[in-house]
């Protein structure tokens, strides 16, 4: 009897080590800030469903009132976005259950009697909040800037005194970095860093742009960037690109490291990093993409920029990186692979459409949102591999999201947990 149950309890350890060897076991629940954990656009899930439509591997579909292109973020059971009022009037945070789909929180936020001018192809409500155990954080530009408690949706402290008038509209989504909130206002007027503590809201460092524009045109100062930290050498360089020129800075006091100035103005995209090299979207007027090595000081515009990709690069859309590849989406609709070292191009093809959702990679595959709603599904590979075009109603602006193996796709309209129900 004793020997049996041996025999049947190895059998079992055995099987146990082999399903769990063998699962999909995703590594990442939360997706706190834009782009992700690693801001790079990166999912750990083996997961994800590659093929879905209104009738296919849909969990739940929530409607999101008025009007956003702020992307989902995440933490256990809860998914935050922003939203406003199409004519800037009114300013909402949004909670949604992640597992049923349910709203949880619906907070009017700000108001606004006068808003300024955004463009249509923007809105009142483009950057995403960045989020954190018990607290999140909603920006919504010029027009306030709130943390919430998660749990109760009360008011810990918001801000509405930095001044910046957007002229299109806001952008820059606010960045975590230890204790403080990172945020760019650079706008027709004025154009500046700001470092928050994250606790109280107070300003810790302030900093100016020092940029020469070479013109008094305000539309020409404007940007939309997100920032991130970088170590180079043990030091912490915040990386952040505004019109006309990108800017390393200390996150902790503000203060200019080095710089690299370029012609094109409206920088959008959120920069990238890798193996030692830093990789920048110069933004509208016609956008390239500059890899830079970060390792100088002072102006390093003609001594370390390596190369410069000059063709199908998005001003809007931020790029992925994996396995030694760069992919790209210019906003009509033309992708590309391209090496990370060397800059030269492995395959370009039209997918058609438009494009501002910024790329998403998992598990070998990049995904392409359109605003016209469809995702194209391509192998991170060095030749081209479409493997899957789904389609859902609304159209894309904002950049999707991951937790476990389920994506979360924010369109014009709807919230959609796509999953592979099987």
């Amino acid at each position: 009897m004793f020997q049996s149950q041996r025999a049947m309890f190895i059998a079992a350890s055995c099987f146990l080590m082999v399903w769990v060897a063998n699962s999909n076991c995703p590594a990442q629940k939360n997706w706190p800030q834009f782009m992700g954990p690693y801001l790079n656009g990166h999912a750990d899930s083996k997961n994800l469903p590659i093929e879905w439509s209104e009738d296919k591997n849909i969990v739940w579909k929530t409607a999101i009132h008025d009007r956003g292109w702020s992307s989902p973020v995440i933490w256990n059971n809860q998914i935050w976005m922003g939203t406003a009022k199409e004519d800037g009037k009114q300013f909402f945070a949004v909670c949604v259950d992640k597992q049923s789909g349910k709203i949880v929180h619906d907070l009017l936020l700000f108001e606004e009697s006068e808003p300024r001018f955004c463009h249509g192809m923007n809105s009142y409500a483009s950057p995403t909040p960045a989020i954190e155990e018990g607290r999140v954080y909603l920006h919504f530009g010029s027009y306030g800037t709130a943390c919430l408690d998660s749990q109760t949706g009360e008011t810990i402290w918001q801000r509405r005194d930095l001044p910046c008038n957007h002229f299109r509209g806001p952008g820059s989504s606010p960045m975590l970095y230890k204790d403080l909130l990172l945020i760019h206002y650079d706008g027709f007027d004025l154009q500046y860093v700001v470092a928050l503590n994250k606790r109280t809201g107070e300003t810790v460092w302030k900093t100016d742009r020092d940029v020469e524009y070479g013109t008094d045109d305000g539309d020409v100062m404007k940007a939309f960037c997100t920032p991130i930290v970088i170590s180079i050498n043990g030091e912490e360089q915040l990386i952040s690109p505004t019109s006309k020129a990108v800017l390393a800075y200390d996150p902790q006091t503000g203060k200019e490291l080095w710089r690299v100035r370029f012609p094109s103005f409206s920088a959008t995209a959120r920069p990238l990093f890798d193996d030692g090299l830093l990789y920048v979207n110069t933004g509208f007027g016609k956008a390239d993409l500059l890899c830079i090595d970060p390792t100088g000081k002072g102006d390093v515009t003609d001594s370390h920029v390596k190369w410069a990709a000059k063709q199908s690069v998005g001003s809007k859309p931020s790029s992925v990186l994996a396995n030694g590849l760069i992919f790209v989406v210019s906003d009509g609709g033309v992708a590309a692979c391209i090496d990370a070292k060397t800059g030269e191009y492995y395959w370009s093809e039209r997918l058609g459409g438009e494009f501002s959702s910024s790329l998403l990679y998992a598990d070998g595959k990049v995904y392409f949102c359109s605003h016209e709603g469809k995702t194209f599904v391509i192998a991170a590979a060095r030749e081209f591999k479409q493997q899957a075009v789904n389609e859902l109603p609304g159209g894309f602006m904002s950049t999707p999201a991951v937790s476990d193996d389920a994506l979360y796709l924010r369109s014009k309209t709807h919230l959609y947990r796509v999953e592979n129900k099987q």
